[in-house]
C-alpha cells in the first residue's frame, strides 16, 4: 500500500530534524545526562517538527540502547513506537478529545506503572483545544505526576494555553524551517524516490511551503504525480499560482485608477463562485509582495513567493505606485476584510472598497506640514505671555481686572478711523482718560436697548486711543454682552454720541467675595420676606 511521502520521510531521530538544532541538541543532552523534565511544551507554526520531536523524545527516554541521546531504532521498543503499537506512549489529539472527562480518564490511567518501558509518556497534540475545565483537571497531575510519567504538549497557538500550564512545563519554540534547508531536504528525498526534481523546482516548493517541512513534502508528492520533471513551472501549475491573471488585473486597475475594470473582473470571478473573502486576501498578499519590491528591491526576490514571470509583473506594478499608496491599499483591504466578516452582503462591501481604491481615496494619510500650525500656536503663546498679571494685587482682585469682554462698535463706510490704535490686551488703567459723555451714551443706549441698559447702572467709562474701558459693579453685564446683538447696540450708542468707533473692554469692579456676600444678603432678605424657605 502506498504511503504518503511526508509520513514515509518523517524524521526518526533528532539528527534527522532540520533547522531546529537549538532544540534537538538541548533534548539530547538532557537524555544523555538523565535530567529530563516531567513536562515539555513545544510551540511553533505547522510543519516545523513539534509532534515529530515529541515522538523521538518519547522513544529516546525509553530506549534501552540509546545512542548519543537518540533512539537506536533497532530495539523492540523503538520499532513498536514507530509502528504506533507501544502502549506506554500515548498520543492524544486534543482537538477531538478536549473534554474534562477525557482528561479524567488520562489521570486515572496515569497512576498505573508502564508495562514495558521506563516511562509512560503522554503526547497531547494541539493542546490549546482543551476546554477550561479540561485544563483545570490537567493542572494537578502535571504539577506532581508519578515519577514514571512524562507529558509532552504541542500547540500552534501558545497564547491560548493558560499560564498555569505553561509555568509547569519546559517550553521550546520551534522556528520556521529555512528555505535552503527545505530545498536541500527535498532534493535528498527526490533522489531516494527517483523523482526528477530540479533545483529551481525545489526552491519554488520551499518558498510555497512558508517554513513548513510537511507542506513542502506534500507538495513534492503532489507534483510527482502531475509531472515527470518537476521544475518551477510544473510546481506553479500544480500549486495553482500560475492562474492569477485576475488578481493582477485588479492590481493594474488600482494603478490605473480604472474602477470599471476592477468591477468587471470581480463580477466575472463572482459568477465563477470565487470566494470574495479569499480574493481580498490574495490582493493583500500580492500588495505585500509589491510593497517589498518597492521597499527592498535588492532582496525582494528572496522575500516573496512567486514565479519569475510574476516577479517581473509585480515589479512593473511597483514602478507605477508609490510606497505610501501601496501601504494605504493594504490597510484599506485589511479593513475591508474585517468588515466582510460582519456584513450580510460581502460583494457590496468589497466593491465599495475597490471603487475607493481605484479613486485613490483610500490611500494612507499624506505627511502634513505642521510648521504653520506650530507658528500659530507660538504666536498665541506670546500673546498670552504679554498679558499683564498685576503681581502686586490679591488673587481675587487680579481676577476682577482681567479682560472679560471685548467688542467693537459697528463698522460703516462713513465712520472715521480711530486716530490712535492701541492694543486692547495691553491697556493699563493709568493710561485711561475718563469719558465725560458716558451719561449721554447711556441715554442713547436706553433708547436702542432698554432691556439691557439696566445692567450698566452705576458704571463708568474711560478711553485710551481706540479703546474704551467700561467699569461696572454688575457682573451680570458680562453674560448679557456675550450676546452679539447687545454688543452691537452698545457700540452704536457710543458712535452716535462720540462720532467714532472704539474697541470696547468691560471690567467688573466687584470682587468675587463681595459678589458672593451680596448674593447671600439678597437670599436672606428673600427668606425673611417669605419668598424662599430656608433649608437646614
Amino acid at each position: 500500500m502506498y504511503k504518503a511521502l511526508y509520513r514515509k520521510w518523517r524524521p526518526l531521530t533528532f539528527d534527522d530534524v532540520i533547522s531546529q538544532q537549538q532544540i534537538t541538541e538541548t533534548l539530547k543532552n538532557q537524555i544523555k545526562n538523565d535530567k529530563t523534565a516531567h513536562a515539555y511544551l513545544f510551540t511553533g507554526s505547522r510543519g516545523t517538527g513539534k509532534t515529530t520531536c515529541a515522538r523521538i523524545l518519547a522513544k529516546a527516554v525509553n530506549c534501552p540502547n540509546m545512542k548519543d541521546g537518540s533512539p537506536c531504532l533497532e530495539c523492540d521498543i523503538c520499532r513498536d513506537a514507530d509502528e504506533g503499537v507501544l502502549t506506554d506512549i500515548i498520543e492524544i489529539d486534543a482537538a477531538s478529545n478536549n473534554s474534562v472527562n477525557d482528561i479524567r480518564d488520562l489521570r486515572e490511567g496515569a497512576v498505573y506503572s508502564p508495562e514495558r518501558c521506563k516511562y509512560k509518556v503522554y503526547i497531547i497534540d494541539e493542546v490549546h483545544m482543551l476546554s477550561i475545565s479540561a485544563f483545570n483537571a490537567l493542572l494537578k497531575i502535571m504539577e506532581e505526576p508519578p515519577p514514571f510519567v512524562k507529558f509532552i504538549l504541542a500547540t500552534t497557538e501558545i497564547h491560548k494555553v493558560p499560564a498555569t500550564i505553561t509555568s509547569r512545563c519546559q517550553r521550546y519554540d520551534f522556528h520556521r524551517i529555512k528555505q535552503k534547508d527545505i530545498a536541500a531536504r527535498l532534493l535528498y528525498i527526490a533522489s531516494q524516490e527517483d523523482i526528477d526534481l530540479t533545483d529551481d523546482g525545489a526552491d519554488m516548493i520551499a518558498k510555497l511551503a512558508d517554513g513548513g517541512m510537511r507542506d513542502a513534502v506534500s507538495l513534492l508528492d503532489q507534483c510527482s504525480v502531475t509531472s515527470e520533471k518537476i521544475d518551477a513551472a510544473a510546481v506553479s501549475n500544480t500549486a495553482g499560482i500560475a492562474g492569477r491573471d485576475s488578481v493582477y488585473s485588479i492590481l493594474e486597475a488600482f494603478a490605473d485608477s480604472d474602477a470599471a475594470a476592477a468591477l468587471a473582473v470581480t463580477d466575472q470571478l463572482y459568477n465563477m463562485s470565487k470566494d470574495l473573502t479569499n480574493l481580498c486576501e490574495e490582493l493583500i498578499f500580492q500588495l505585500r509582495n509589491i510593497m517589498l519590491i518597492q521597499a527592498s528591491p535588492k532582496s525582494a526576490a528572496e522575500l516573496i513567493v512567486c514565479t519569475p514571470d510574476e516577479f517581473s509583473r509585480l515589479s512593473a506594478l511597483a514602478g507605477k505606485t508609490s510606497l505610501t499608496e501601496i501601504m494605504g491599499r493594504i490597510e484599506a483591504l485589511q479593513s475591508c476584510r474585517e468588515r466582510m466578516a460582519r456584513v450580510l452582503n460581502k460583494r457590496v462591501e468589497f466593491e465599495m472598497s475597490l471603487i475607493k481604491l481605484c479613486g485613490k481615496s483610500a490611500n494612507s494619510v499624506q505627511a502634513i506640514d505642521n510648521s504653520e500650525i506650530y507658528d500659530k500656536i507660538k504666536q498665541l503663546e506670546d500673546k498670552i505671555a504679554a498679558i499683564p498679571r498685576g503681581e502686586g494685587a490679591p488673587a481675587a482682585k487680579r481676577r476682577d481686572l482681567r479682560e472679560v469682554f471685548t467688542a467693537a462698535s459697528p463698522a460703516t463706510d462713513s465712520e472715521p478711523a480711530p486716530d490712535t490704535k492701541v492694543d486692547i490686551r495691553t491697556v493699563q488703567e493709568s493710561e485711561l482718560t475718563p469719558c465725560d459723555k458716558w451719561d449721554e451714551i447711556m441715554e442713547e443706549f436706553r433708547k436702542l436697548n432698554p432691556s439691557v441698559a439696566g445692567s450698566l447702572e452705576g458704571s463708568t467709562a474711560a478711553t485710551s486711543g481706540n479703546v474704551m474701558c467700561i467699569f461696572t459693579p454688575n457682573s451680570f453685564f458680562i453674560s448679557l454682552f456675550k450676546n452679539k446683538e447687545n454688543a452691537i447696540t452698545l457700540g452704536r450708542s457710543i458712535y452716535n454720541v462720540l462720532g467714532r468707533k472704539y474697541r470696547i473692554q468691560a471690567r467688573c469692579t466687584t470682587s468675587v467675595e463681595e459678589t458672593e456676600n451680596r448674593a447671600e444678603m439678597l437670599r436672606q432678605k428673600a427668606i425673611s420676606s417669605g419668598i424662599e424657605t430656608a433649608v437646614e
